[in-house]
């Protein structure tokens, strides 16, 4: 297994400076990758979870690219209507091109009705138009010029060069754990991200995925889930969410993780809401925990 964090980029104290310190102290514990949150519109209700200030997902990860932290970098997730898909196409192929170490785009359809309306975009059709504009990318990745004709989008010889440096095109992972993401991940993702999963969860949506896969014909996506974590100096419920509980148990959530096939492991320091936020220092702790007393007791696998 691969692991990888979650760069907070959000919040009143985040700077460049700070974010690029979040990188360089992930890949200096031994980490390979890091993942990146997406919001446009940080209307009132994203901002009682993720206040600003907030940094574009693409600018950032541009950024951190010239800094040559030498890290995979990713977004958990683009939520994908949000942007013209041959905008995300681009984004998404010239970061793989500017970053020595690839790129990873996740994929996901949003949760802030207010944030949809302030973009102008039907909350009510966010599947479908992410089902559709998914279907675009891949497109436009790997076709130049590229003609595409849906529901909501229609393109015609589009030139789209630079085309990814990753063949045929960065691995998508598709967020989510309803039944229309679990179709989504084995139609058009190369890996499935479920957020905070439980054991429970895992076990009853892997075997969907597989026959969803199998239906469409298609390798069953990997394994890539985001933990919440928190660390507590007691055992928690066996159905809490994997990540949450002491070290020892979180170490057996990766054991767990490697039999049920995961490829990739991210790791969130974010509780979830501003108001447990933890320090810059508080968070560095934590991944040096989960370095030293977890992931190299736990397996002793490359990072």
């Amino acid at each position: 297994m691969r692991f990888g964090i979650n760069l907070l980029n959000f919040g009143p104290g985040t700077t460049p400076e700070t974010l690029a310190r979040q990188a360089s102290d992930a890949a200096g514990l031994g980490f390979t990758f890091a993942m990146i949150s997406d919001h446009i519109a940080v209307t009132e209700d994203v901002d009682e979870v993720y206040p600003a200030p907030f940094y574009d997902q693409f600018a950032l990860a541009a950024y951190l690219a010239g800094r040559n932290t030498g890290l995979t970098l990713g977004t958990t997730v683009t939520v994908i209507p949000y942007r013209h898909p041959l905008h995300t196409a681009r984004l998404a192929a010239n970061m793989d091109r500017l970053n020595d170490a690839g790129f990873i785009l996740g994929a996901g359809v949003g949760w802030s009705r207010q944030e949809y309306e302030a973009l102008g975009v039907p909350f009510a059709e966010r599947g479908r138009i992410t089902d559709e504009f998914l279907a675009a990318i891949r497109a436009a990745w790997t076709r130049d010029p590229c003609t595409f004709h849906g529901r909501y989008v229609s393109f015609e010889d589009v030139r789209t060069a630079p085309a990814p440096a990753t063949s045929p095109h960065p691995p998508v992972w598709i967020g989510g754990d309803s039944p229309a993401a679990l179709r989504r991940a084995a139609r058009l993702g190369e890996g499935w991200h479920p957020y905070a999963p439980t054991p429970a969860t895992l076990r009853a949506a892997l075997p969907v995925l597989t026959a969803e896969a199998e239906r469409a014909g298609r390798p069953v996506p990997e394994l890539v889930p985001r933990l919440r974590i928190r660390i507590t100096d007691r055992v928690t419920a066996s159905d809490r969410p994997l990540g949450h509980g002491t070290v020892g148990r979180i170490r057996e959530d990766l054991v767990t993780l490697a039999e049920l096939g995961a490829s990739h492991v991210l790791f969130d320091t974010y509780p979830g809401s501003a108001g447990e936020r933890a320090t810059a220092e508080e968070d560095r702790r934590t991944l040096e925990l989960l370095t030293e007393k977890v992931i190299d007791t736990a397996l002793g696998a490359p990072r």
